[in-house]
Order: structure tokens, then sequence, then C-alpha cells
């Protein structure tokens, strides 16, 4: 069997995974909630979330255009770290991560699916059938993740657009209330919302790992993420919009589900209904966008040697399935075990947020160092003004990072899980390099030859697609 990925999707599935990976039912709560602490104003903090989201863009854009490997960022860093800063970066940054944002979607999607359409069923079943479900669809194979995706987002994005604009022409049931708002009656101090705003944004990489299975990775990567940031800035502003105009204030700020309060209110039960069929939609997408990359990272680590062998297995679909069922299964040992129903989740959740805030940092890091280590090499996609957004980009996720809750006592919870998560990560990824790989820690792979490896193994695919471009059967 062929154990090569196969370049087979096109870019509308590139931006359905960039959006789908970002608008998550957890978003749509702090999407609701920042309208409600700052009204019309969130769009400005939104505005420079929106813009450090875009220098992630630009640098995992230049990475992937350099290395168009499945492995992501830990391919990203092994000519400019080394082995051992690749895997922190992706064992903290996104499998950690989502151990707990994965099983406390498919939590959500349980209850919102037992307490709208099937009250019979408990909520736990239905988050456990739910991830069943999507597991099964990534390891059919990438095309028919793809058809699932373009699905999920489509049907999510609409519907949030077609609710706002429903709510802004007054056509609903409800009716809108009669105070008028300021438009930023916090001033400078909305910028301290960008924290807040900034996971509405985060994720848009997601993309990338899906660099061997794109037609045209080094084009539809870049335009894929930058098309994401918009698609979701607008359609997040249209529906937060609305729902300031139809409640309260204090009641969207204070509510565990903000986009059900204010669907209720414009549509009634109808548009509780209909946002739970959104939340239902965000959740498959987050989920089955996870189903499909981490594993592409942990197949591609596998073939560096930086994981257990059998990660780098693909079934007859070209599907990575021992990677897939590895993290279905934690998906379905956390839910199972009933810590995303607990209230800590969110606690959990913020510091692998935390830690992703990390991955982001070593990807402009990387981008930094490549830019003086390897200067002559070509760059289908090179970010802007030298290193300028890379900095930046640092200075910002740090101050995000400080500023990542306003409470003092559950920050210091999140900084006690967050050096946990990267305690277990040090431990594990300096171990494994020195007595399985048997390497220095910071020993650099260098970047001719994973170059040499990427035109080796993809020349007869790239020649199938030069005549695809002209064919115009890419999309």
């Amino acid at each position: 069997m062929n154990n090569q990925l196969k370049r087979s999707i096109g870019l509308w599935t590139a931006v359905a995974s960039a959006v789908g990976i970002v608008v998550a039912s957890s978003a749509l709560v702090s999407l609701g909630q920042g309208f409600g602490i700052a009204g019309h104003g969130f769009i400005l903090a939104m505005g420079a979330a929106l813009l450090v989201n875009l220098f992630v863009a630009f640098s995992f854009s230049e990475l992937s255009g350099m290395i168009p490997r499945a492995g992501g960022i830990n391919h990203y860093t092994l000519p400019t770290m080394g082995r051992f800063m690749g895997m922190i970066s992706v064992i903290s940054g996104y499998v950690l991560v989502n151990m707990f944002a994965g099983s406390a979607e498919a939590s959500i999607a349980g209850i919102v699916i037992h307490d709208v359409f099937a009250p019979s069923v408990t909520p736990t079943l239905i988050s456990v059938i739910f991830v069943v479900a999507l597991a099964l669809v990534n390891i059919r194979g990438i095309q028919f993740f793809s058809w699932v995706q373009i699905v999920f987002t489509a049907l999510m994005i609409s519907s949030i657009v077609i609710i706002g604009i429903i709510g802004h022409l007054g056509i609903g049931t409800g009716e809108p209330l009669e105070t008028t708002l300021d438009f930023n009656s916090m001033g400078w101090g909305v910028l301290g919302l960008a924290a807040l705003a900034f996971w509405l944004f985060v994720g848009i990489e997601f993309v990338a790992p899906m660099a061997e299975e794109l037609k045209r990775p080094k084009l539809y990567i870049p335009l894929s993420m930058i098309l994401g940031l918009l698609i979701i800035l607008i359609a997040d502003y249209i529906f937060g919009s609305v729902a300031i105009k139809y409640v309260s204030l204090d009641v969207l700020a204070g509510s565990d589900s903000p986009h059900v309060e204010a669907s209720s209110a414009i549509l009634g039960r109808t548009g509780q209904i209909w946002i739970g069929i959104v939340t239902f939609f965000a959740t498959g997408s987050t989920l089955n966008t996870l189903l499909c990359s981490i594993p592409r990272m942990l197949y591609s680590m596998a073939k560096e040697g930086q994981m257990p062998r059998v990660f780098g297995k693909l079934n007859k679909h070209g599907s990575p399935w021992v990677a897939t069922l590895f993290m279905s299964s934690l998906f379905l040992i956390f839910l199972l075990s009933g810590i995303t129903a607990s209230e800590s989740i969110v606690t959990f959740i913020l510091a692998g947020a935390f830690c992703w805030c990390i991955t982001y940092i070593i990807a402009h890091t990387n981008v930094i160092i490549m830019r003086f280590k390897y200067p002559n090499v070509k760059r289908s996609f090179k970010s802007p003004l030298g290193i300028t957004f890379q900095i930046i980009g640092i200075v910002s996720l740090v101050y995000m990072m400080i500023n990542i809750f306003p409470d003092p006592v559950v920050k210091a919870q999140i900084f006690k899980y967050a050096s946990l998560f990267l305690l277990i990560t040090v431990v594990y990824s300096a171990l494994w390099v020195k007595f399985s790989m048997k390497k220095k820690l910071f020993e650099t792979v260098p970047l001719d030859d994973l170059i040499y490896e990427i035109d080796h193994t993809s020349k007869e695919v790239e020649d199938h697609n030069e005549v695809a471009v002209g064919s115009g059967k890419l999309f």
C-alpha cells in the first residue's frame, strides 16, 4: 500500500476547514458576551484580534509555502529549533488543548440536541454518537471529510448571517428594544477585550496540516486563511450587532448561551430551534476539522520518528486511521469521565488556549529564524514588512496570555494547569527525543533535507495538478 497522503481537495474545502474550526459553539458564546459587555464597540476589539490572527496567518503561510508538510508547526520548527521544540509545539498547542476543547464541544452539542430536539435521550449518549460518527467520516478519507465539512460550514455561516439579517430588517416575530446605545461607551478600554475577541478567530491555521492533500497548497493555504478571517469577521458582526438590538447588554454579558437568547428574541421558538441546529453544525465542523488535522500532524511526526510508528499508518482510503482513533478516543474518555460537564472545563480550555498562544509564538519565531538562517530560500508567500508583523504578533500574544482572564483567582488556576500541561509535554518530548530517537534536544534538521523529501515524494502529483490547472478542475 502507498503510505503517502494524496492531493485531492481544493480551495473551498480549505476555506471551510479554516472557518469551521474557528466558529465553534464556545466562540458563539464569546461573541454574545463580548457584545453584551461593550455593545457595538466590541467590533474594535474584534478588529484588533483579527489583526493578531492575520499575523499568525502570515507566519503559517510563509512557513507552509517553504515546507508544505502535514506535520504543520512541527515540521516548520525542525530546521529552526529542532525536534524537541517541534514536539512541544504540537503536543501542548494541539493535542492537549483539544483533549478538553474537543470533548467540551461534543458535550455542548449533546446538551443542545437534548434540550431542543430529544429530551428523552441523555446528552452524553448524543455526544458519544456524534464523536463516533465524525471519527468514521474521517477514517473514510479526506474526500468524505471534504463533503461533510463544506456542508456543515456553509449551513452554519449562512444561518448566522440570515438570522442576523432577519433581525436587522425587523421581519422576525420579536420586537427590538427601544433603548439607543452609544457606539463605544468604553472608549479605549474596549481594546482590553481583545483577549476575549481573540478566541473568535483562533485556529485559522488548522488548514496547514492538509498541505499534502491540497492540490495547490502554496496558494490555497494563505488564501483560505485570509478569506476565512474575513468571512468570520463579517458573519460575527452581523449576528453580534443584531443581538444587542433585541437583548439587553447585561443579559447577553451574563448568559451561558447568549446566541440562544438572541435568536429566541428575534424569532421565538423558531429561533431557538434554528440556533440549536447552528450549534450542532458549529460543533460538527469543529470536531470534523480536529479529527482531520491533528491526526495528520501525528502521522507526519510518526514519519519523522517523533511519535510511535503506528501513527504513521494509512488505510485504503489514505486516512491516518490509527491517529484518528487515538484522538477520538481521547474525546470519548473525557466525555465519559464527566469532566466536560463540570464548571472547571472553562479553566481547562483557557489553560489549553494559553499553550496555543505559545505555539503561535513558536511559529512567529520560526519565521524570524528562517529569515536570517535561510534568507535566499524561495518563499511562495512572504510576510510583508520584514519581520515586523512577527514581532508585533509575539508582543500581542504575550499580552493576551498575561490578561487571559479578569478574575485573579481563576487566572491563577489557568496558569497552574497551563504549567502542568507544559511540564507533561516537556518531560515526554525530552525523554522521547533523547532515548527513543537518540538525538540531541535542539539538533536541527537541514531545510534542504525537508525540501528534498517533499520534492521527491510529490513530483508526480504536482505534474498531474499542472494539467488540472489548465482544465479548471482544481476547485
